[in-house]
């Protein structure tokens, strides 16, 4: 696999690592506000509503299928990477409620702010050859393929994923978790466009 724009390995490393703290402090103001939101991590917070099982692990384990696709069609650094994403993000997921925690946050805030952090942090990780996992692999796999824009992919996966939570939260927080996912993927097809930092 060539990148137009090759990074060395330390780059990468650390620009994940801060794509996932990106990633991880929308996901801690997400879960603190009871949104949902879309991709891999979206499926994680809906399992954790009804499972005893913490968001780490269930994210970290839900991605383990889509790592054949990723080595089979979008190369090992890819997979690596992203391997290296959700790891960093399961981990770090768990890890920020011991520094940080809001006492009152305007909802609406939330929902916006925390769609462009994890928007900002899965754009790193796409121009480091990474991604979340998931819905993020098949989303670059399709504009590879056959220039699909990979957020309109994510943000029509997603926006499905936070239809299916009106079964598990009120219709105020469905509404800011679909605004949420709109800012996010807002971020990603606005910046993320073929030709840039695109796998070929």
């Amino acid at each position: 696999m060539k990148q137009k724009h090759k990074h060395s390995i330390p780059e990468d490393m650390l620009a994940l690592l801060v794509g996932s703290l990106f990633v991880a402090l929308g996901l801690l103001f997400f879960r603190d506000q009871g949104f949902l939101t879309g991709g891999t991590a979206g499926l994680a917070l809906v399992l954790t509503r009804i499972t005893d099982l913490g968001f780490g692990l269930v994210f970290f384990l839900i991605n383990l299928p889509f790592y054949w696709l990723g080595w089979r069609q979008l190369g090992t650094r890819f997979t690596v990477n992203t391997f290296v994403s959700v790891c960093s993000v399961s981990l770090l997921s768990e890890g920020l409620p011991w520094v940080i925690q809001f006492d009152e946050v305007n909802p609406i805030f939330a929902a916006v702010m925390d769609g462009f952090l994890i928007g900002m942090g899965i754009l790193i990780m796409f121009r480091h050859v990474s991604s979340l996992g998931g819905v993020g692999i098949l989303a670059l796999y399709l504009q590879k393929r056959i220039g699909v824009n990979a957020g309109r992919v994510q943000m029509g996966v997603d926006v499905c994923i936070v239809i299916i939570g009106f079964l598990l939260v009120s219709l105020p927080i469905l509404v800011l978790s679909v605004v949420g996912a709109l800012a996010l993927n807002l971020v990603i097809a606005l910046n993320h466009k073929p030709g840039r930092y695109q796998i070929t």
